[in-house]
């Protein structure tokens, strides 16, 4: 009686709403799990697919009214090529390998009506998710946006990394820079236009990505910004810059652009980030635009968390950004 009383309870509170405008609301989800750890050495960061299972993402989705279509697990080779010394950029043939498979994962999905949602694993897997939406889009003929959220740019490129470790590459790969069998994935580059792309929550950069968010194009939003307008108002900036001509747009979220004070669990921490509140509300407003298609949730780590926190943050996140509400 209890269990049955709390789980409708439930239901009725994080009912996502529906303000579609005419347009179907997409109530299907695929989850997809990539345990990639090639793009730097932290081999903890593998075990976050396994860590939001434990958190329930899949069930707590569904008790938001959407249906979990498909659940797909992504082989990652067994490697530790990242150790290797005087490679640079680090494990390209393993990275490419499971960047192909998250690209047909994230395409099939979309074409069957489905909203992926990639959890990782580095933020290396970004490359493929985004090949997968700029393939979709590409064949549909229309064009698309990504929002980015992170502490970090992940826009260094081959000549500018002073580690190698491709998980500070995919944005930059993403818009046609870097080692040409990431960024040449399923024949064609860029897979997004900088006119199209937004980063938010930045404050931990290399001076070589300074430089080349400045010549990419790219929109940037840093905490300072942030702390400035307020997330909400970043948050609707940064939507209206994609463009209004855009079907949708892919939202790659890496959990330390959260301060790791709320979430302990990520690799690669920076100190002064968003708080949880902020968070869930610049998701929650994401949702409601109604032109969010997918999405990656990256960099969680459970080897550094405190009794799977952040994977508790990571899967309100999820639910945020697929509209969950109060009332």
């Amino acid at each position: 009686m209890k269990t049955e009383s709390k789980k409708s309870h439930e239901t009725k509170v994080e009912t996502a709403p529906d303000r579609s405008s005419g347009k179907k609301r997409l109530d299907k989800v695929t989850l997809i799990f990539v345990p990639l750890h090639l793009g730097g050495p932290h081999r903890g960061v593998s075990m976050g697919p396994a860590a939001m299972k434990v958190a329930e993402v899949a069930e707590k989705i569904e008790r938001l009214g959407f249906t979990v279509r498909n659940e797909v697990e992504v082989n990652v080779p067994n490697s530790v090529c990242w150790a290797e010394h005087g490679s640079a950029p680090k494990c390209v043939p393993e990275i490419t390998e499971v960047s192909l498979k998250v690209a047909e994962a994230v395409e099939e999905a979309m074409s069957n009506g489905s909203i992926p949602i990639t959890i990782g694993g580095d933020h290396s897997l970004a490359i493929g998710s985004i090949a997968g939406v700029s393939s979709y889009y590409r064949k549909q003929k229309e064009n698309f946006g990504l929002v980015w959220f992170d502490a970090h740019g992940d826009i260094n490129t081959p000549d500018t990394s002073s580690s190698g470790n491709v998980h500070g590459m995919p944005l930059a790969v993403s818009l046609g820079y870097g080692d040409k069998r990431m960024v040449d994935l399923l024949g064609f580059s860029p897979k997004v236009q900088p006119n199209r792309s937004v980063l938010i929550g930045i404050r931990d950069l290399d001076p070589p990505e300074r430089e080349m968010i400045d010549r990419s194009g790219i929109t940037p939003y840093t905490i300072r910004d942030i702390d400035h307008l307020g997330l909400s108002k970043v948050t609707d900036l940064a939507v209206s810059s994609l463009g209004s001509d855009i079907a949708g747009f892919h939202l790659s979220f890496d959990i330390d652009v959260i301060d790791p004070d709320v979430a302990p669990g990520v690799s690669t921490a920076a100190p002064g980030g968003l708080n949880y509140r902020e968070s869930l509300q610049a998701l929650t407003l994401l949702a409601e635009s109604r032109m969010l298609r997918s999405i990656d949730i990256v960099e969680l780590n459970p080897a550094n968390d405190i009794r799977n926190k952040t994977a508790e943050l990571a899967t309100d996140l999820i639910l945020a950004s697929l509209g969950r509400r109060i009332l």
